[in-house]
């Protein structure tokens, strides 16, 4: 289905580029972490100080905190 076909069945194209933002986001933070997070702090996810890899929860919570700091970031610009 093409976005010209889902923003004639009402759908705002605002929403649509938001929703997958948001997607792309948690698949971003799910992969960074499982191949970063492990290779530069080994010790600590030995010792269970970090978790090797995150929920699918935690990356959604963690997409939209990047999302609000961006934001802010955005708004505070001069």
């Amino acid at each position: 289905m093409r976005l010209r076909n889902l923003v004639f069945l009402g759908i705002p194209t605002v929403i649509l580029w938001v929703v997958g933002i948001f997607i792309l986001g948690i698949f971003l933070i799910k992969w960074f972490w499982m191949w970063t997070v492990p290779g530069l702090f080994p010790g600590a996810v030995a010792a269970g100080l970090v978790a090797e890899k995150i929920s699918w929860w935690t990356a959604l919570k963690l997409s939209v905190l990047v999302a609000l700091l961006a934001a802010i970031t955005h708004v505070s610009k001069d």
